[in-house]
């Protein structure tokens, strides 16, 4: 059995390899990765003792409060001040 910390490190390689496969699918298979995707960030909460309903709440937050995607806008970059 993989340790939390060792878990924790498992599943976030996992959830970049996972979005990449993702990134490359075709649309046919898009779906199927997508799915991918999900199990691993269902897992990802779940080890850290999140809800999967926690998850869905903030991004609904954020996308009050920063917007969505469905109108094509996205943040290129962030300054950053010190």
């Amino acid at each position: 059995m993989v340790l939390r910390a060792g878990r924790v490190a498992a599943l976030r390689a996992k959830l970049l390899e996972e979005a990449h496969e993702a990134q490359a699918a075709p649309d046919g298979k898009l779906a199927s990765e997508l799915a991918d995707v999900l199990e691993v960030l269902q897992a990802l909460a779940a080890v850290h003792d999140m809800g999967w309903e926690e998850v869905v709440s903030e991004a609904r937050r954020k996308r009050v409060e920063r917007g969505g995607f469905d109108q094509r806008i996205f943040l290129e970059y962030v300054e950053q001040t010190r």
